[in-house]
C-alpha cells in the first residue's frame, strides 16, 4: 500500500487543534518543515512535547500554535536563547504557558513507557534530586522486592508523532542515520505517525 502523501496534507489529516504533538529529533534531523506547516496552516491549543527545545519552539510559540510544552531542554544551541519561550515562561508575555519538565532520561523513561504500553517507568537518577518536588507528575512509589522507594514517570503518547529521516519507500519502510536521540521511542509511542523524508526509494533500496 502506497502511503506517501504530501506534507500539507499529512498534516491536516492527522493533526488537530489541541492534540499533544511530539516533534523529535536533533542536529540533522529536527523536523524543520513539519512544523513550519502547522504554523502555515494554523493549529492552535496544541501540546509540544519536544526533548530539546530550539528554535522551532520559538517559531510555534510566535505562531501562536502552543498552549503547553514537554520538556526537558530550553535553548537554541550556539545561536543564543530562545526569547519567545524565554517571555512565556519568566513573564506570561503575551500569555502563560504551561510547562512539564523532566531531565533527558525522564523523557526517554516517558517515551520508553509509552512506546512499551506500560503506565509508567522507574526512574533512578530522580533520587536526591529536587525535580520531583517542582513536577507533581514525578512520583514515588514503594519497590515492590524490599528496596527503597523508585521515582515513576507516567508513559507519553502523543496523540501524533512528527519525525524526519533520510529516505523511506512508498509502504513506510523508513531508514534513518547519524545521532538519532529518542525518535524511535517516540515514533512507537505515538498514537499516530508522520515521517518526513528527504528521499523516497525503491522497496529494494529500504530492505
Amino acid at each position: 500500500m502506497d502511503k506517501t502523501m504530501s506534507l500539507p496534507r499529512a498534516i491536516s489529516t492527522y493533526l488537530r487543534d489541541g492534540d499533544t504533538v511530539a516533534l523529535e529529533g536533533f542536529g540533522h534531523i529536527v523536523p524543520v518543515a513539519a512544523a513550519h506547516e502547522i504554523i502555515r496552516q494554523g493549529f492552535t491549543d496544541l501540546v509540544l512535547a519536544r526533548m530539546s527545545c530550539d528554535v522551532i519552539v520559538d517559531q510555534l510559540l510566535g505562531a501562536n500554535c502552543l498552549q503547553g510544552l514537554i520538556s526537558s531542554f530550553i535553548a537554541n544551541s550556539s545561536a543564543g536563547s530562545l526569547h519567545e519561550l524565554r517571555r512565556r515562561i519568566e513573564k506570561s508575555d503575551p500569555k502563560p504557558l504551561w510547562f512539564e519538565e523532566y531531565s533527558h532520561g525522564g523523557m526517554v523513561a516517558r517515551y520508553q513507557a509509552g512506546a512499551a504500553k506500560l503506565p509508567f517507568q522507574p526512574i533512578a537518577s530522580y533520587r536526591g534530586s529536587d525535580l520531583a518536588a517542582k513536577n507533581p507528575r514525578i512520583k514515588s512509589v514503594p519497590d515492590p522486592y524490599g528496596g527503597p522507594g523508585i521515582h515513576v514517570v507516567p508513559a507519553l503518547n502523543p496523540d501524533l508523532t512528527i519525525i524526519h529521516a533520510q529516505r523511506a519507500d512508498m509502504h513506510g519502510n523508513v531508514q534513518a542515520w547519524g545521532m538519532l536521540g529518542i525518535q524511535t521511542e517516540a515514533a512507537f509511542a505515538g498514537r499516530r505517525l508522520i515521517v518526513t523524508v528527504e528521499e523516497i526509494v525503491d522497496e529494494a533500496v529500504v530492505r
